[in-house]
């Protein structure tokens, strides 16, 4: 079964996925393990409370519960549905000191998450059957079978249908977690990411498959980026993930993540030269005769339109076209050159905690070009030799301090990301992954 992600949302005909996920069978499994213990330490809270005094001094004692252990708590997936549910909670209850019995509540409910009218996902309960059994003991076994009490205040005081109610604060998925999905992201001190969910996730055999739009914010304001021109579609693995939670992101996503950077100012730079005008006059002797004292020449590179991302088998370039003004370092910069420098560079992408780290690994190519003939006609190789090894010095360099905190993911809190491996295939990187609980759960 291909999954097309562009398909999820015909009602957005604007906008388009250029990235998605699918948490997988394994990943709910995880979900389930973690949220047990949550879920006894909330059944724990909620069960075993005081019961509330009873007005009546004649009222016979209550029934008080003294001990709750979530015996089976799993989620599963029920494809084109949602996702099922499962506890088994087993109960010692006392009505008076010396009595004692043991009663199982078993919860099955079915969920699935929603888009909500302010377009965030929402965790919802569609159906909840609770049961409660009395468990007999070894000496009750041979004269009757397990009976469900009824109109008891034990009944009264578990209050199944409040726990059904409140079924996802024994997940680890509350819904004010689930919509931190959709929450804006610090990429620069000016410059934000956001993951906007276009429908509600599809259910398969594979997973749940999420798509998600991203959106950029410099100062505050979303940029207009244009859509997509290739339908993004969630590459079909070619066998069962063991990974928890499969990440994909097109070659428009990180396109759009420079432009955004471009827009926001962070890819126009100053890159330090060890020339000065005075070594430069050497070369080019009409400086000589521009400046009376010898400065330091400095070079202020702009965009000069937008950067270009391309993903090929195994690497991604990113293209990058600036304008560098050449200049010196006086307090009032004094441009006196301007070259054109179009540079091609391997990016290497990898992920830490709930970030993807992006850095230039190599500059694979530069050109330089005259822009302005101020000075008159300048050769390319003389060009190449004075200000080349400072491109190719300074642009990396600038580009990862850039983004040396990395971009953050689509991710629920409390949750990092581990035993990632990131395969970069033509139009999209894929990032298969685990989930890890931190150590607070909140």
């Amino acid at each position: 079964l291909s999954i097309l992600l562009s398909l999820l949302a015909p009602a957005h005909t604007t906008r388009s996925p250029d990235c998605g996920g699918i948490l997988t069978p394994s990943g709910l499994r995880y979900l389930a393990e973690v949220s047990k213990p949550h879920a006894q330490s909330v059944l724990r809270r909620d069960l075993m409370a005081p019961p509330a005094t009873d007005p009546s001094p004649t009222s016979p004692s209550r029934s008080q519960i003294i001990s709750v252990k979530v015996d089976k708590f799993s989620l599963t997936l029920i494809p084109d549905a949602g996702m099922r549910l499962n506890i088994e909670v087993d109960l010692g209850i006392t009505s008076a000191p010396s009595t004692t019995k043991e009663m199982r509540l078993s919860i099955l409910a079915d969920l699935h998450v929603e888009m909500n009218p302010e377009e965030n996902l929402e965790l919802v309960t569609s159906d909840c059957k609770p049961t409660l059994e009395e468990v007999q003991s070894t000496e009750e076994m041979d004269r009757s079978a397990p009976r469900k009490p009824s109109g008891s205040d034990v009944d009264k005081q578990i209050n199944v249908e409040k726990i059904c109610l409140e079924i996802s604060k024994l997940l680890l998925l509350p819904n004010e977690r689930l919509m931190s999905l959709a929450a804006p992201f610090p990429i620069t001190p000016n410059c934000q990411v956001q993951y906007l969910p276009l429908a509600a996730p599809m259910y398969s055999e594979q997973g749940i498959i999420i798509s998600l739009q991203t959106t950029f914010q410099v100062a505050g304001t979303v940029i207009p980026l244009p859509v997509s021109p290739v339908p993004f579609s969630m590459p079909e693995p070619a066998r069962s993930s063991s990974s928890h939670l499969i990440l994909a992101f097109s070659e428009h996503f990180y396109t759009s993540l420079f432009s955004a950077l471009e827009e926001s100012g962070a890819l126009n730079v100053s890159l330090l030269s060890s020339l000065t005008t005075a070594t430069l006059a050497e070369r080019i002797t009409q400086m000589g005769s521009l400046f009376q004292e010898d400065l330091p020449v400095v070079l202020q590179a702009v965009t000069r339109s937008s950067p270009h991302v391309v993903l090929e088998e195994d690497k991604a370039i990113v293209e990058l076209f600036l304008t560098a003004q050449i200049g010196t370092g006086s307090s009032v910069f004094q441009s006196f050159l301007s070259v054109n420098v179009d540079v091609t560079a391997r990016l290497h992408l990898s992920v830490a905690d709930t970030r993807m780290i992006i850095s230039v690994a190599a500059i694979e190519d530069i050109q330089l070009s005259l822009a302005t003939s101020d000075v008159g006609p300048i050769l390319a190789a003389l060009l190449e030799e004075l200000f080349l090894p400072t491109i190719r010095k300074e642009v990396p360099a600038q580009i990862n301090a850039v983004l040396r905190q990395g971009v953050f993911l689509p991710h629920i809190a409390s949750f990092t990301y581990t035993d990632v491996n990131i395969t970069i295939h033509k139009d999209y990187v894929l990032i298969p992954c685990n989930l890890q609980l931190e150590a607070r759960t909140g």
